[in-house]
This record gives structure tokens, sequence and C-alpha cells, in this order.
């Protein structure tokens, strides 16, 4: 049979210590912190306390008292209630909780607006920065590696549609854009540019001859070497790609690097005029 006494069990969990555990975590949920809730649960409770009574009974350290007091009052959730020897008492729920959170609401809207007007200045100068950033040029930019075919051929047409002055080439198979097809070619020679082909003689059938007679008719330079070290295109003087075969692979890939470095393209250059120098002219072989 049940006897008229509770347990220890049943007394740690008693409404009055449940409730009084959901209305602690709710006032911090709230902004107050663990001290200030205690204190403000304990204040409900009686209608005025002296600080140094209040400490234990909140479970608050006697040298923290009267910042936590300080705090509530600042905050709308206590009252000064005698200034002689100063008392404090709650206020009531129903007022208190409202104004805070009204008060908060404002704090927070003030903030946000702070913030956002941080965040506008901070936007342009980061544009400026990010404009910068996009405009000059990374550490390695004027070289990059390319080993696939349609971005090469990308690389290729973007130059040669560019071009200025002058376009040099070491021309070989396989090609990711023949340059005997490529109707930029006759573009830049009508727009005056100066075209010169150094074409490897091995790779020429009949069409290929063919297509070269119409070239040099229209003012492309034509030369032809018994084989070429590599696929090379220069553009300007300045920018160009150079092409070479994989030696590893059994079946011929080529990996390209594009560069836009005056220095590189001067030493490109010089191979070019020295293998250019000893071939022969189209039609001689």
């Amino acid at each position: 049979m049940a006897s008229g006494k509770m347990s220890k069990e049943e007394m740690k969990t008693e409404p009055a210590e449940v409730e009084y555990q959901q209305f602690w975590k709710g006032l911090q949920q709230l902004g107050l912190n663990a001290y200030e809730a205690r204190t403000y649960l304990v204040l409900l409770g009686h209608s005025r306390f002296k600080a140094l009574e209040l400490a234990p009974r909140a479970r608050v350290p006697r040298q923290k008292i009267y910042e936590v007091l300080d705090s509530l009052v600042e905050r709308g959730f206590a009252r000064v209630v005698q200034d002689r020897t100063k008392l404090f008492s709650a206020v009531e729920p129903n007022l208190a909780i409202p104004s805070w959170l009204a008060r908060k609401r404002q704090i927070i809207e003030h903030e946000l607006a702070g913030q956002s007007r941080s965040a506008n200045n901070l936007m342009e100068d980061l544009n400026g920065l990010y404009s910068e950033g996009k405009g000059g040029r990374g550490t390695l930019d004027f070289l990059r590696i390319v080993a696939e075919p349609s971005q090469t051929a990308a690389e290729y047409r973007r130059m040669l549609g560019e071009v200025k002055t002058e376009y040099l080439e070491f021309s070989r198979p396989p090609y990711a854009v023949d340059p005997l097809d490529e109707k930029l070619v006759r573009k830049a020679r009508a727009h005056g540019v100066t075209c010169r082909l150094l074409i490897e003689t091995g790779t020429l059938d009949l069409p290929h001859r063919q297509r070269l007679s119409e070239y040099a008719q229209a003012g492309v330079e034509i030369r032809q070497a018994p084989s070429l070290p590599m696929k090379l295109a220069l553009f300007d003087g300045q920018q160009g790609l150079i092409a070479l075969l994989d030696p590893v692979v059994s079946i011929p890939a080529w990996t390209s690097l594009v560069f836009d470095h005056a220095g590189f393209a001067e030493a490109m250059h010089h191979l070019f005029e020295d293998r250019w120098q000893r071939a022969a002219e189209f039609g001689d072989q």
C-alpha cells in the first residue's frame, strides 16, 4: 500500500521545481543570463529584498549581486523601491517582458541598420578591389597549360582574331585547327597583317598544296621544311602558343602552352626566324 509521504525521487520532480527550471530557461532565452534569471524569479515571490539578502536566495555571489540587480533595473525587470537603504522588487512580468522585447527589437534594428551601412560601404570598397583584381594579372597568368584540343583551338582562334601586325606559325599535324582551313588567316592578311607559315613538307598532299597556292596569292608567305620541332603560333611579338608532342604515350597527343609574355615571344621569334631562313621556298620541293 502506498504511504502518504513523498519519496525523494518524487520531491526532485515536484511541479514547483519543474516550473522553476522552465521559467529559468525561458528567461535566458529572452536574453537574461543565469544570475539575472534566478534573481528575477526570487524577486517575483517576494515584495522586496535587500541586495545582500537576495544573493544567497538567488545563488548569486555577493560580489556580483549589485551588478546583477543594476542590469535587471536597466532592462526593466526590477525597480528600486527605497533609496535610503536600497530595496529591490520585481516589475510585473506582463509589463517587464513586453517592454524588454520592444527594447531588444530596437537594439537589434539599430545594430542591423549600422551593419547595413557598413556593409554598403564595404561592398563598394570590395567591388573596387574585385574589379582591380580581375583586370590585373596573377603570378602565372602569362602561362597556361592546355591539354584539351578544343580549348587549344579556341585560344588559337581568339589570338588570330585579335592579331594586329604579325602572325607566324610552324604548322604540322595533328591539327587542333588547320591554318589552311582557317578563314581568320585570310581576314588577317586582308587587314594588312604580315602572315608567314612554315609547313612541314611531309604533311603536304595535293589539296593542301592547292590551298597553299591560294594563300600565297593572297599575300601569305609560305616556306617548307623537312621537319619541325614543335607546333608554334606567334601573334604580334607578344602572345601565342606552342604545342609539344607527348613522348610517353603511344598515340600522338599534344599539350599546348599558351603564353602572353614579350620575352618568351621574342625567344620563339628567334627560333622561327632561324628555321625560316633555312627553309625552302614553297614549291621548290
